[in-house]
């Protein structure tokens, strides 16, 4: 599978991402969503959630610019 991703990113001119970057977008955008952090550290094969939460998760732009809305809101 990692073959194949590779492929696919030379065809379309994209460096500097590999298959693993994956696991961390899908770890971030669930979180994002909502989901709860031991449940994404389950789903992830992670032992403890703060692996997943420490290691996996980034905090994007938007979800920065969401909360600091939210404050505003509240001010």
């Amino acid at each position: 599978m990692q073959n194949r991703f590779k492929s696919i990113l030379e065809v379309c001119g994209i460096r500097n991402v590999n298959f693993h970057l994956l696991r961390h977008t899908y770890a971030t955008v669930c979180i994002e969503n909502g989901f709860d952090p031991k449940t994404l550290s389950e789903l992830l094969g992670h032992a403890d959630a703060s692996i997943t939460l420490n290691r996996y998760v980034h905090s994007s732009m938007q979800m920065k610019k969401n909360y600091v809305s939210r404050l505003q809101l509240t001010a």
